[in-house]
């Protein structure tokens, strides 16, 4: 990674490398927008602002890149430019060979961006695409394309002077294409900190190519302002991106070179003289009126294009393109006087995660408390126990509020399908269209992250098996276009996601025929659940052909495990030529729940209550022995396997104490047992402790928690012992 370091006069520097941080995490948020904007671009009917948010993105991520001396990115970026301005200005019409090549550049700017924060690997080859760019960029198609040409073919000239005119023309551009030495006045402040603009001019020293920098004061102005003159070709948006990443954007003003004031040599000092108005410039460079313009600005017509609309009408536009999360410095340059920083505050997900484990330390705490204070007699100790109830009530708000920071939209995950999908229907020759609902909707960040990969490949699956090629479809009466639907909503405590495709459904023959070709018991009996379920089974593939894309019989197992192991159930549905199903319940966060404590002889358990469904007591002879040793109860109309917790976790019980109970249905996995214990201890909310961690791996149990009295409580893991039932 480049390390740049501006040293001071007295030794005095500035480390570029703090900033490091901030640029990576801006550029991320600005290349991903930049991809959700060019997959929902209408080619047919490009929006002008949508291309101007485009084209923002590129050039937030080309300044910052420029700052820290990563010139491969600024280089790439550079060319994605010049591209997005001749669209944007109309020059060219977008197709979708250009949407490729930009989304192309978007992975390569990913993997430049992760080598210099340190990912390794070798340096990204990036020669074709910035050749197939500028071929865009001209209107010629790229190498190895069939698309066709971005723009009309201009008649060639039909007399030497027409060809003598082009010619002309085209040396002009290209003398223009080095833009003239501009002199700007710079004022920054009020600062309450002087150092900092003379941070910004030992800045300015240590990137050269940028110009030359020199104070117009001797110091801190009894205004607390500083102005400084700038000799520079760069643009005034480049200029501001420069120094947004050090001063805030309020605090920064760029405009001509005045006159007067006592800052130049033998000026007239005429403090009386009407000072330049600001020409708002950073907006448009070339625009008429801007610093080396010496074009007068045109009166307003019909034919002004989109583009040269003036920033003012542009601003309350650029809010509603991209999210205040994302916004760069170059953003922030479009709307003087706007901090989009305020609203957000970036903290690491450690200093998160540490104060979760406070607040469920805190409710341990509580909880101790407020069993202490149960015994206590209400009428002597009232002001306390009226303390008690208002920490409780305190403690549960603190701790919803915590957990909050902790929920992300699920528009995180779903965001990274469009591209995923337009890539995979493109390669296996199919369209789809994909849905999305309930992306507002909020789970936690360590479930996000690891429900990601089962989604990605519960979605995969629906392309590749579920959507039909566009003639089957035709033939079979639907539309050309498949459809795949992303929705995810919150069901009680749980969160819903349900990945749903209009395609082939699956076939409950064809499932049963591969179960018994792998040597599956799969008799025709089995209810649709049941069959749907078989593709659970490990190395279970019911393609015909292995592809790259799927075949092998890996994944839906490994998706069904990952599920589990956070808690969670796979459900499908399915009708054979109208569609699939699947529905992913979670809970949604892995650090509290809601659970139920239950007693067996002195040791007390914790069952999560989304796996509860009823209790009772047991009536003498209901148990039957089944198989030697199996034991069922019937319940209603129906036999469950029967736990015994206390023969499972040898738990030791004093003689003469009284035997099992209660039993308990919990359900899991599709499966219901009945658990057998002493006694119900009741409901409440418990901190999950990570036994694996802080132990080691405990068979039948997911977890601990410490409760009210200070004993160590074991959350058993239903589904594990659901299987173990059916064993």
């Amino acid at each position: 990674m480049a390390e740049h370091t501006a040293s001071g006069a007295g030794g005095a520097g500035i480390d570029l490398s703090q900033f490091y941080q901030v640029f990576f995490e801006e550029a991320g948020e600005n290349l991903a927008n930049m991809e959700q904007m060019l997959l929902g671009l209408d080619l047919t009917q490009a929006d002008d602002e949508q291309l101007n948010a485009i084209f923002r993105c590129a050039h937030s991520v080309k300044g910052g890149a420029a700052t820290f001396g990563f010139s491969d990115v600024a280089e790439l970026t550079h060319q994605m430019e010049t591209l997005l301005d001749r669209l944007r200005r109309h020059e060219l019409q977008p197709h979708a060979s250009m949407v490729d090549v930009l989304l192309a550049a978007g992975d390569a700017l990913k993997s430049q961006l992760a080598r210099h924060q340190g990912a390794g690997g070798e340096p990204v080859d990036t020669t074709q695409l910035i050749a197939d760019i500028v071929r865009l960029a001209q209107g010629e198609a790229p190498a190895g394309s069939d698309a066709a040409p971005a723009a009309p073919p201009k008649a060639a000239p039909s007399t030497p002077d027409a060809a003598k005119s082009v010619d002309g023309k085209a040396a002009a551009t290209k003398a223009a294409a080095k833009p003239a030495l501009r002199q700007l006045e710079l004022t920054v402040g009020p600062l309450p900190d002087p150092t900092v603009a003379d941070n910004l001019l030992e800045l300015f020293k240590e990137i050269a190519e940028l110009g030359t920098m020199e104070p117009l004061d001797a110091g801190q102005d009894a205004d607390g302002m500083r102005r400084f003159k700038i000799s520079t070709r760069s643009s005034d948006s480049d200029l501001l991106d420069l120094f947004t990443f050090h001063v805030p954007r309020e605090s920064l003003k760029l405009g001509p070179l005045t006159k007067g004031y006592g800052f130049h040599k033998n000026a007239p000092g005429a403090p009386n003289e009407e000072p330049a108005k600001d020409a708002g410039y950073g907006f448009f460079d070339d625009a008429p009126g801007a610093p080396g313009s010496t074009s007068p600005a045109p009166a307003a017509s019909a034919e002004t294009k989109p583009a040269d609309k003036p920033a003012a009408a542009q601003a309350p536009q650029i809010e509603i393109a991209a999210k205040p999360a994302a916004a760069g410095a170059a953003r922030a340059a479009d709307k003087p006087g706007a901090n989009l920083e305020s609203t957000t505050l970036r903290v690491s997900i450690e200093k998160v995660d540490q104060l979760i484990n406070l607040v469920g330390e805190l409710v341990i705490t509580q909880a101790m408390l407020a069993q202490t204070g149960s015994a206590l007699d209400g009428a002597q100790h009232q002001s306390l126990v009226a303390g008690l109830a208002d920490l409780q009530r305190n403690t549960r708000d603190l701790q919803e509020a915590v957990m909050s920071i902790r929920m992300i939209p699920m528009s995180v995950v779903f965001n990274r399908y469009p591209r995923m999908l337009r890539d995979l229907a493109g390669k296996l020759g199919k369209k789809v269209e994909l849905v999305m609902q309930g992306e507002a909707t909020e789970l936690d960040k360590g479930l996000v992250e690891k429900i990601t990969d089962p989604l990605t490949h519960l979605v995969r699956n629906s392309c590749d098996h579920g959507i039909e090629l566009p003639h089957e479809r035709i033939a079979r009466g639907k539309t050309a276009h498949g459809t795949i639907t992303l929705a995810a909503s919150h069901q009680g405590g749980s969160i819903l996601i349900e990945v749903r495709d209009d395609g082939r459904g699956l076939s409950r023959d064809k499932l049963l025929k591969k179960a018994r070709e792998r040597g599956i018991d799969a008799p025709d009996t089995l209810t649709d659940a049941e069959v749907w379920a078989l593709i659970f089974a490990p190395g279970f593939s019911t393609a015909d052909v292995v592809t790259d894309v799927s075949g092998r019989g890996v994944g839906m197992d490994v998706v069904k495990r990952n599920i589990t192991a956070l808690n969670g159930t796979v459900e499908i549905d399915s009708a054979e030529g109208y569609g699939m199903s699947v529905k992913v319940r979670l809970p949604l966060t892995l650090a509290i729940m809601d659970g139920m404590s239950v007693g067996v002889g002195a040791e007390c358990y914790i069952l999560p209550l989304a796996s509860v469904v009823e209790s009772f007591q047991v009536e003498p002879g209901a148990i039957k022995t089944v198989a030697g040793a199996s034991r069922v109860v019937q319940v209603r109309e129906e036999y469950m396997p029967v736990i015994d917790l206390e023969s499972i976790f040898h738990v030791p019980r004093e003689a003469g104490a009284g035997g099992n109970g209660i039993m308990v249905i919990v359900e899991a996995e599709g499966g219901r047992v009945a658990m057998l214990v002493d006694e119900l201890l009741g409901q409440q909310q418990v901190v999950v402790k990570n036994l694996e961690t802080n132990y080691r791996k405990v068979n039948n149990v997911s977890g601990a928690t410490i409760m009210g009295d200070g004993r160590v409580a074991l959350i058993l893991d239903v589904g594990a012992l659901v299987r173990q039932s059916r064993h």
